[in-house]
């Protein structure tokens, strides 16, 4: 019984740091995914493990103003603006989608002060594409 005591009292002190205020992250990868209804970015450390994300609709912005590029420059400053606060130096940037958001978004990054190592269109695009529906007969 007294050791599942000691057990839960040493869990408990492991929790007391923060592990936000720790973590410095010197580069990055910026996620941009520009659809035609919405923009979201997201902020990965070189693992793949997300540090921030914010897109157009959690910044505030409803219906149609969403897909604007205003809306993606906005969504991009709330992302970065956390990391930056961390440490990030150096960034690669991967942009996916064909939105109007795509140059607004980088933009933002390019005036946030964060050194852009490369930049990269991530757009999929099909080979062929699946097969088609057999022809309709009347």
């Amino acid at each position: 019984m007294a050791k599942a005591i000691l057990k839960f009292l040493s869990r408990r002190k492991r929790r007391i740091s923060s592990r936000k205020s720790i973590r410095r992250i010197p580069k990055g990868v910026i996620h941009v995914q520009a659809g035609f209804n919405n923009t979201i970015v997201t902020v990965t450390d070189v693992w793949g493990r997300v540090v921030s994300s914010s897109s157009a609709g959690n910044c505030g912005f409803r219906g149609p103003r969403k897909g604007t590029p205003f809306a993606a420059q906005t969504a991009a400053v709330n992302a970065i603006r956390t990391v930056v606060d961390q440490g990030m130096k150096r960034a690669e940037v991967m942009i996916k989608g064909p939105g109007l958001g795509r140059d607004a978004a980088l933009r933002a990054i390019r005036n946030s002060g964060i050194r852009l190592t490369f930049v990269r269109d991530v757009t999929p695009l099909p080979h062929n594409g699946c097969r088609p529906p057999k022809k309709r007969r009347v």
